[in-house]
């Protein structure tokens, strides 16, 4: 994803119509307040440009204070969210897509509002460290995962043909996968510590919720071997019958738990 078109593609609109709309103010008394919004705006842009972004985060909320109720706060409120999660700041970064959300519900950028609250918890989820270590996704915590899909998710149905449905459609069905190799990440765990029972329900849940994903290829694994050591032969067969007939060439059925390994995660 590259920086500039992201954002700034995304907002010449809002920026195109606010500016003639300031130009328009029919009230004199309004008018210095728009100058000086209009100038510390700019302001802002010039130290996006050299880098300088806390600095501009903190012209932009008063950019936002000065011209509330108008198109150039939307802008502002969007920007700083940018700004907010480049610098890592992702508290801030959520409370002003949120605000922007709740005060602009009919807004022409609420598609890539939308979008944006999806990309910072999609990029909070993969963590710098974790990609530091080689920490895979499914092996931390899941919520900001799934705030993820959920802002992806009212992209795509209430904006079908915005130019970010594309991503936010594959980034969705990555996090599907994540969250199905998560519940087998804590399947494995139990399994081999021989807690076979909350092993199989973990197998059993991420083969019900993500019947499509790669992850159920060791689910089924894990649940016939999980029925087998619970000496539950019946189910461990039909687990197993399931496994071979989806499976045939799975790397489990020869290697067990050591096999199978696979990189889908790698983004």
């Amino acid at each position: 994803m590259t920086d500039k078109p992201i954002w700034r593609a995304a907002l010449l609109v809002l920026l195109a119509v606010t500016l003639p709309l300031a130009g328009c103010e029919s009230a004199p008394k309004d008018e210095p307040t728009t100058t000086t919004a209009e100038r510390l705006y700019k302001d802002a842009q010039e130290d996006i440009e050299s880098g300088s972004y806390e600095r501009a985060v903190k012209t932009l909320t008063r950019v936002e204070g000065l011209a509330a109720g108008s198109l150039l706060a939307q802008q502002a409120l969007l920007e700083m969210a940018y700004l907010n999660w480049r610098l890592g700041e992702r508290a801030q970064a959520l409370a002003s897509i949120e605000r922007f959300i709740k005060l602009n519900p009919s807004s022409p950028a609420l598609d890539y509002a939308l979008y944006m609250r999806g990309i910072i918890n999609f990029n909070d989820s993969l963590g710098l460290m974790g990609s530091i270590a080689g920490q895979q996704l499914s092996e931390r915590d899941q919520a900001a995962s799934r705030d993820a899909f959920e802002a992806f998710k009212q992209l795509v149905d209430r904006f079908p043909d915005s130019r970010y449905t594309p991503d936010a459609q594959q980034r969705m069905a990555y996090i599907v996968n994540s969250l199905a190799e998560y519940e087998v990440h804590v399947a494995r765990y139990y399994f081999r510590r021989g807690a076979y029972v909350a092993a199989a329900n973990r197998a059993k849940q991420a083969i019900t919720q993500f019947p499509q994903s790669p992850a159920v290829e060791e689910a089924l694994y894990i649940l016939a071997q999980s029925y087998d050591k619970l000496e539950m032969a019946t189910l461990r067969d039909d687990a197993d019958r399931v496994l071979r007939s989806n499976f045939p060439q799975s790397e489990f059925l020869t290697r067990g738990l050591a096999g199978g390994q696979k990189s889908w995660w790698q983004f």
